[in-house]
């Protein structure tokens, strides 16, 4: 802590508290110093030349001179290679085991002393050097990975992360196509394509300024979602710790020139060198992901509908006078979330009972107006006798000890469970019955990281400190990054175990690969202004690359927000999964309605269209479940071949039939779009335009440009809240259709997915059913647009 954060923490919590975290910082820095000592001198080391095989089903285990390489191709054509007998498990990236492996593919001898495994969806090639190739099925390459080198402590250390000495720097540098474009690593507020530059791979929070050279995010993945004419693959280096990776695009030559490849280079701290690449279309990419490391979870069907965000510090009556004013300005509502002010002295699992004597009771009064209630829970346990959170605890030896066994103490005296120890998760889990037992329909975690709740940065656990890992025990730089993604875990199966027969509603502020398998996260930690409104889509399209497709940034009118970047703020979120309004604390509008009567109504209207659409991101929902495909989408989705949509990252898809043009600019009332190929319809006005191009549309202060594929099919709501198909006509010649998945409400009942397709006969628009014994009639109500 240095002396603007000091001065941070005094002018924010007042000069007791502001000392308090000074204290603190010291005794963890003092703490690191024990337990983590400097890196002394180090040995660089390179893998060698091959010098012999051994095959196995999918692949084998290549031996080089001073390393060895483990390569499996699985049946579905993932492939994963470890260096240094690193194999895929253990892994909390992983859902369950590792794929199986292809048995019609096999290591066999390659040119110049190297090796290759050849499947029906990939080949791999390993030259004499130890750099990895990964080709498509025609040769083509999509990377190239270089023989990587390590760094290994001269003299031998304290065994697992007890100090720097104990664990082997490592980096892997590697080489795309020249026209190759990087995406993903987590929720990146830079932009949805990543610029050259470096990135770290360290959860924080505060988060860093956007872009390349910032801050890390709340929530870091070594995932890349890469781009090119070749094909599409994801890259994913299952390594927790801390590390950075630096990317460049490349330049293709001109005339007689040669290409500049596109360059990554990953650099970590220490842990295995592991990798994961799945090749294919953007949607078989993202369906190998979900099948490797879990399918998302399906939020409630009410999570699809407008959410609220307070405080909860007023109480009761704050929240009654949230709904009532919500429903005088005919916004629908949902769920209001009730954050650190609604517990009693911000204890975990407590209720400040002056402010809420009847908690379940008004869960029940709101329920019954179709609105629930969302608990937010945070790790920091009082370290206090008589506490019972903090007694259970201990009964479980649940904490995070430093390096000299004693238990973390951080600022206010606070301790952290171990998520990283079963019995501890199964005890954290068992505590959220205090939470339905509220009346609390969902929980959001905030904050879930090992990071500090408070505004002066620097970490909430020391460096030193120490973690089960599931019974291998570790130190902090592994077990950083996991953190959330693990206390996560505890409570999605706390959840499901104490109340089986709903799904868990569950937002994490942090998280890490697989994160998607026990819920959300909200696009937090934007920059204020406008640069902000960009910021919000480019984390939710990253996070959608990475396979968590249900997230959203937050609504507020804080940082002197004008009526109009309000309003574009609102717009945007209405088209994304999820949708959350926050009501600030300081001076100045926060609400919709505290903009103006012209705002309030501009924002009815954008949630009614949203509700209206309920039925379609119902559907969406249910598909990023059975087949990873997020609900926003890139515009090349479709397309990646096509490279002008590859640069466009101020428009998305929102599934197969919708592109969404938000205004992130002030003062605009028109805006260019770039369209894909084939014909679309502006749904304010039926006009068709036609793609490849680009076009230029109204965007008036009531709503933004939005897009309809011809042929579409959607789900919506009819009048009478029934459903209703609604279909694009479909270009002369050519056929459309849809997807639909019913609601089947909070439970587990299983879905069935319809199939529907349009058709322009003699100038008229038909819609039919399509099933295993054919086609049939639509079986719903149909609702023609764009003739």
């Amino acid at each position: 802590m240095d002396g603007r954060e000091l001065l941070r923490s005094m002018k924010v919590f007042g000069s007791v508290e502001g000392l308090r975290t000074v204290r603190t910082a010291w005794r963890r820095r003092r703490t690191d110093a024990w337990g983590t000592p400097p890196r002394g001198a180090e040995r660089a080391r390179v893998p060698g030349l091959a010098e012999a095989a051994e095959s196995a089903p999918g692949g084998g285990t290549i031996r080089f001179a001073r390393s060895s390489l483990r390569l499996c191709v699985s049946a579905g054509g993932t492939v994963f290679w470890g260096w240094d007998g690193a194999g895929p498990l253990p892994s909390y990236a992983l859902a369950g085991e590792a794929p199986e492996p292809d048995p019609r593919a096999a290591l066999e001898p390659d040119t110049d002393g190297g090796w290759r495994v050849v499947s029906e969806r990939v080949t791999v090639v390993v030259s004499r050097h130890g750099a990895v190739e990964v080709r498509t099925p025609g040769g083509l390459m999509l990377r190239r990975d270089l023989p990587p080198r390590w760094w290994e402590p001269v003299d031998a250390g304290p065994s697992g992360d007890a100090g720097p000495s104990g664990a082997a720097r490592w980096v892997q540098r590697s080489e795309v196509p020249a026209d190759a474009r990087f995406f993903g690593l987590g929720g990146r507020s830079g932009g949805a394509r990543l610029r050259d530059g470096s990135y770290r791979l360290w959860n924080a929070a505060p988060p860093g300024r956007p872009g390349p050279g910032g801050g890390p995010p709340h929530l870091a993945m070594p995932v890349q979602f890469v781009v090119s004419d070749a094909g599409t693959h994801l890259v994913f280096h299952d390594n927790s710790w801390d590390g950075r990776i630096t990317l460049s695009e490349g330049e293709e030559g001109a005339g007689s020139g040669h290409d500049r490849p596109g360059t990554g280079e990953v650099r970590m701290e220490g842990g295995p060198l592991r990798c994961w690449v799945v090749v294919g279309t953007p949607a078989r990419v993202l369906h190998g992901w979900a099948a490797l490391t879990g399918a998302p979870a399906l939020p409630p069907s009410w999570a699809l509908g407008p959410q609220h965000a307070r405080e909860g510090s007023g109480g009761a009556a704050e929240v009654r006078r949230a709904v009532e004013a919500h429903r005088k300005h005919g916004l629908p509502l949902s769920a209001v979330h009730l954050g650190a002010g609604h517990r009693d002295g911000r204890r975990a699992f407590t209720v400040d009972r002056e402010g809420f004597p009847d908690l379940p009771a008004l869960a029940e009064e709101l329920r019954e107006e179709g609105v629930r209630l969302v608990a937010a829970v945070d790790p920091a346990v009082r370290a206090e006798p008589g506490d019972p959170v903090y007694d259970g605890g201990r009964a479980v030896d649940g904490f995070v000890r430093d390096a000299r066994g004693d238990k973390v103490r951080g600022t206010a005296g606070c301790v952290r469970p171990d998520f990283t120890d079963p019995a501890v998760r199964k005890w954290w889990g068992g505590l959220y019955e205090e939470r339905i037992r509220q009346g609390f329909s969902g929980v959001v975690h905030d904050p879930d990281g090992p990071v500090p709740s408070v505004p002066s940065g620097g970490p909430a656990l020391p460096r030193s400190a120490r973690y089960a890992l599931d019974g291998r025990g570790g130190g902090h730089r592994e077990a950083h990054n996991v953190y959330g993604l693990e206390m996560a875990r505890a409570g999605y199966e706390g959840l499901r175990r104490l109340r089986p027969d709903e799904r868990p509603f569950l937002l994490s502020r942090s998280g890490w690969a697989g994160t998607q398998r026990y819920g959300g996260t909200w696009a937090d930690g934007v920059p204020e202004g406008w640069p902000g409104l960009r910021a919000s889509l480019s984390l939710v399209l990253g996070l959608g690359l990475c396979g968590v497709p249900y997230s959203g940034p937050d609504v507020m009118g804080s940082g002197g927000a004008s009526p109009e970047l309000f309003l574009r703020r609102y717009q945007l979120a209405a088209w994304l999964p999820l949708f959350r309004t926050r009501a600030g604390t300081g001076p100045g509008p926060h609400e919709p309605w505290e903009f103006g009567p012209d705002i309030a109504e501009y924002a009815r209207v954008a949630l009614a269209e949203r509700e209206r659409l309920r039925p379609y991101f119902t559907t969406l929902a249910r598909l990023a479940r059975m087949t990873g495909a997020p609900y926003v989408r890139p515009v090349w989705w479709g397309t990646p071949e096509d490279r002008a949509l590859r640069d466009c990252e101020d428009a998305f898809l929102l599934g197969d039939s919708l592109l969404v043009a938000p205004v992130l600019t002030p003062g605009a009332d028109r805006r260019a779009v770039r369209l894909p190929r084939g014909r679309w319809y502006d749904t304010a006005t039926g006009r068709a335009y036609e793609g490849p191009g680009q076009v230029l549309l109204d965007a008036p202060p009531s709503r933004v440009p939005v897009l309809a594929r011809a042929g579409a099919v959607l789900p919506v709501r009819g009048e009478e809240s029934g459903q209703v198909l609604e279909v694009w006509a479909p270009a002369a010649g050519r056929t459309g259709g849809g997807l639909v998945v019913r609601d089947t409400g909070d439970g587990w009942e299983p879905a069935e997915i319809e199939r529907y397709q349009s058709r322009l006969v003699d100038g008229r628009v038909v819609v039919e059913r399509v099933t295993d014994d054919g086609v049939a009639e639509a079986g719903l109500p149909v609702r023609v647009r764009g003739l």
